[in-house]
């Protein structure tokens, strides 16, 4: 799902011009360090749509929207990962404020962050895309399916952006047609009414959405052979039905409705050889999940690739770009990475006590001189061990040097994230013996035991300790506090930050300056 690279002030051009292989890119990959997009309309509402290849290359053009939303200064791990998060900055400054949570200090990296500018190009550019992309069934190969799968997409990835901006930043300007204007111009919505629209919007759409595209269709309600590709060219993007599913079951957790949240992850488990989903194995899990060059890697449930193959390798947006370093296993020119995880933080994280052969951290059990697995870190004894979960450098391992390049996807969710969501949806709900079970299933693919109710355990602290595991480095960490916090209610300072707001980013000065109808989150006046 590529980033689209724009001048200053310029709209993105959506026409006949657009080539199939620069189609494919925005849709597959590519971000490009240049990316400014300053105006938050960004499609070209006077262009042609009156084809096939101008709705491709609409469509395509917001997956690459979004994904700049969310890799632009590694924003998507500013957001999720870093804040009071388990890493801690080496040397930059701006990181490290952003750790301790001081998110309105002068930095331009937290300038950019703190801009909900780029969602609202995703949402301008969703707007008129729905509204306009009806006119390209004048030419007769853009087909009534073609249209309807095209519009169901449009509406999910709209959703999905107003879900991923009220987890920010709270109220945010709901806007659903071009007729409304730019966020410059309205109000604030309560980000109930925004979640809610969000909520109907994918409810909608999901079962116009196939589990895999081009794929096996009896009842040949979508497209064959989707803008020409075939199911293992696709993988699991574009949004699937089962993508939708998951962005309602957190849309659900967010708000704290578990009944809903069990209703939805139930339903992706139970389908889920329907989207060729799976759980991994750790060597798959740091090998081949992240990457987006893979053959038959199918389990990115919702994910934002750069695909190498197609000549989208970049040096941004991507967490390698943050935590990679020089190791004796893979030489860098970089000696130290920006942030890393402490040893005392790792040694917590991943306890003997719990079984001590976890294989994302631990002692591998079949070795004679318990050699310690190195599937997430590696230079454990040295003062900064180096987090390398996620690596897909482009190059040889030798020449991987201080300009390194990658090739890893962002992936929101996968199906062990909604396992562990189940898990923590049905511990709420109090159905203890069915929560275990998901819990379980994660953990034995990692080298664990199973483990069951005891006097001294808490069922949610464990789900929420396997989630911390296993999703590290994905950008859950701060979602998860603030769910954990909001149900438990024992961390006073956690507290005041769910009592006053101070879970919300700050809004940008920008964003303010344009719209005097926009006041600045209370905690951060």
């Amino acid at each position: 799902m590529k980033m689209i690279s724009t001048a200053t002030n310029k709209a993105m051009q959506i026409g006949k011009k657009v080539l199939l292989a620069t189609v494919l890119m925005l849709f597959m990959g590519a971000c490009n360090k240049q990316l400014d997009i300053k105006s938050s309309r960004q499609a070209d509402e006077l262009g042609h749509w009156d084809s096939y290849e101008d709705a491709r290359s609409g469509l395509m053009g917001l997956y690459g929207l979004l994904r700049a939303a969310l890799a632009d200064n590694n924003a998507h791990w500013m957001w999720g990962e870093l804040r009071n998060g388990d890493f801690l900055s080496v040397y930059r400054t701006d990181l490290k404020a952003v750790i301790d949570g001081k998110l309105n200090a002068s930095f331009p990296t937290i300038d950019a962050v703190t801009n909900w500018r780029r969602f609202y190009a995703v949402i301008n550019a969703s707007n008129l895309f729905i509204e306009r992309v009806g006119g390209c069934k004048a030419d007769q190969r853009y087909t009534e399916s073609y249209y309807k799968l095209d519009v169901a997409q449009a509406r999910a990835i709209r959703a999905f952006t107003y879900f991923y901006m009220v987890r920010i930043w709270g109220d945010v300007p709901l806007i659903v047609n071009t007729k409304e204007g730019s966020f410059d111009a309205l109000p604030r919505t309560s980000q109930n009414a925004v979640l809610s629209f969000a909520e109907q919007e994918l409810i909608q759409v999901a079962p116009s959405l196939p589990f895999l595209y081009s794929g096996v269709d009896p009842a040949q309600l979508y497209p064959n052979n989707y803008y020409g590709y075939n199911s293992s060219q696709w993988l699991n993007a574009p949004v699937t039905r089962l993508a939708a599913y998951a962005i309602l079951a957190h849309v659900a957790a967010w708000q704290g409705r578990y009944i809903d949240a069990a209703v939805y992850t139930e339903y992706i488990v139970n389908n889920a050889s329907k989207s060729n989903l799976s759980l991994v194995s750790t060597s798959n899990l740091v090998t081949t999940l992240f990457n987006s060059g893979v053959n038959n890697n199918y389990n990115q449930l919702l994910g934002f690739s750069f695909n190498r193959n197609l000549g989208e390798t970049t040096s941004e947006g991507h967490i390698e770009q943050l935590t990679l370093a020089n190791t004796t296993l893979y030489p860098m020119s970089k000696p130290l990475p920006e942030i890393y995880v402490p040893k005392d933080s790792i040694a917590a994280i991943f306890p003997r006590s719990n079984g001590g052969t976890d294989q994302r951290f631990g002692v591998d059990p079949a070795s004679v001189q318990q050699t310690i697995y190195t599937n997430y870190f590696e230079n454990y004894s040295a003062a900064v061990p180096v987090f390398k979960k996620i690596r897909v450098v482009d190059g040889n391992v030798g020449n991987a040097g201080q300009f390194a390049v990658f090739n890893s996807s962002i992936v929101f969710t996968r199906l062990e994230e909604i396992k562990l969501l189940r898990a923590e949806a049905l511990a709420v709900l109090g159905q203890t013996d069915a929560a275990y079970q998901e819990l379980n299933a994660v953990r034995g693919v990692r080298g664990l035991a199973s483990i069951s109710p005891a006097p001294s355990r808490d069922l949610l602290t464990e789900v929420f300790a396997e989630r911390r595991r296993e999703l590290m480095g994905e950008g859950w960490r701060w979602y998860d506090q603030v769910r954990f916090n909001k149900l438990k209610r024992t961390n006073a300072a956690f507290n005041e930050l769910i009592d006053k707001g101070g879970i919300y980013w700050p809004i940008a000065q920008d964003v303010l300056n344009r719209n005097a109808k926009i006041t600045q989150n209370a905690y951060w006046q």
